[in-house]
């Protein structure tokens, strides 16, 4: 998938809503976990009830390896439908890979090739070959953090390093890697004021921005400092979405809930253009 169908994606349907599928069985509604896969059957449920609404699905990875070989296989399951009953939604594994140059290959062929997403989280800490195995791959792109929604993210992201923060030096080293037009950046959605000043090193990238609903992170701030003349923002939300029920509606509310981002998203494309 490349940006540009991305782009009309969401002026199609009027979205730039991400929904991370982050499953915790402890939260799912019980009378899912009699079925044979609880996580597929949730998963599903949520997709087959969201996905007019938003333009991105985000596994994040960890709540399918806490559950071993069995959550490997949901995670598998759910991609597969995604990519075979909605082949026009952006998949992101929220995998936050990023090591030495031959196993950073390795994780690419996993969810690349394997897995067959669309894109995968970085993290940059190893540098420049650990990344650029991942953006070998053409039309598949690579979220690097730059700029995380998390209390500790203050802990160095924004700490001064030679003259300028270290969010920016990451931001401005990765544009000189070979094939940096496949790179995306996540920048937390409660650090919406940082965007203004990232936009003058990327402008015309994609932002993954977490954070929107249960971390506080406002949609309108986002979109004020971060959104383009192509939008160039994809908003996830997770929890305030997946687990707005935990009853037999749940997929019914979780679609309640995901429509009123989307309309608020309908209503800032609309004034933006």
């Amino acid at each position: 998938m490349t940006t540009e169908q991305l782009t009309r994606e969401i002026r199609k349907k009027k979205s730039f809503l991400c929904i991370g599928l982050d499953v915790d069985l402890d939260k799912i509604p019980k009378h899912l976990l009699k079925e044979k896969d609880p996580i597929f059957a949730f998963n599903k449920a949520i997709i087959d009830a969201t996905h007019h609404l938003c333009v991105a699905y985000k596994p994040n990875i960890a709540f399918y390896e806490a559950y071993g070989i069995k959550g490997w296989q949901s995670l598998k399951k759910t991609i597969e439908y995604l990519n075979e009953h909605h082949p026009g939604i952006f998949t992101i594994a929220d995998a936050k890979r990023g090591d030495i140059g031959n196993t950073s290959s390795m994780y690419a062929k996993a969810f690349f090739e394997d897995l067959n997403f669309d894109s995968i989280t970085i993290a940059p800490y190893m540098g420049k070959d650990s990344v650029e195995p991942f953006l070998a791959y053409k039309d598949k792109y690579s979220i690097l953090l730059a700029l995380t929604s998390n209390k500790g993210a203050l802990d160095f992201q924004t700490k001064d390093s030679e003259g300028e923060e270290l969010y920016k030096r990451v931001i401005e080293t990765s544009r000189s890697y070979a094939n940096s037009e496949n790179l995306m950046y996540v920048v937390g959605a409660t650090k919406a004021e940082y965007l203004t000043e990232i936009r003058k090193i990327i402008p015309n990238s994609f932002l993954l921005v977490p954070g929107v609903g249960a971390q506080g992170g406002s949609l309108q701030d986002v979109c004020n400092h971060g959104m383009t003349k192509d939008i160039g923002l994809l908003v996830n939300s997770s929890r305030g979405i997946i687990y707005a029920s935990n009853k037999d509606d749940f997929a019914h509310v979780a679609a309640q809930k995901a429509k009123e981002l989307q309309e608020q998203m309908e209503v800032i494309l609309n004034t933006s253009n």
